[in-house]
């Protein structure tokens, strides 16, 4: 009843900009935290950011300066706006929310499918 679609990859060349977004949608009764991680090839997933209700934000040193997160309650979505992408940034990247679910309370994690980003020069 719960899930996480996720959109805005793509190709974009270094120096460009990317905005992915991530909507939460079924039978929510809350979100705890929303969040982006990243996988690269031959890599560990790795946080990138995420957004906690009442407004604690964190970000990946890598990314900071660069990337921004954001959240609309009202539509249950979070975005990454993506900015001076570099080579480095290539990766999946992968929607992440805690969600206390309506029918029965508890709070469980739920994932995106994931979209592709890759930076060329």
């Amino acid at each position: 009843q719960v899930q996480l679609v996720e959109s805005g990859g793509g190709l974009v060349q270094a120096g460009g900009s990317l905005r992915l977004s991530c909507a939460a949608s079924g039978s929510i009764f809350s979100i705890n935290i929303m969040a982006w991680y990243r996988q690269a090839p031959g890599k560990r997933r790795e946080l990138v950011a995420n957004d906690i209700s009442g407004g604690n934000t964190n970000y990946a040193d890598s990314v900071k300066g660069r990337f921004t997160i954001s959240r609309d309650n009202a539509k249950n979505t979070v975005y990454l706006q993506m900015n001076s992408l570099k080579l480095e940034d290539t990766a999946v990247y992968y929607c992440h929310a805690k969600i206390r679910r309506a029918w029965d309370s508890l709070l469980y994690d739920y994932w995106g499918q994931g979209t592709q980003v890759t930076v060329s020069s």
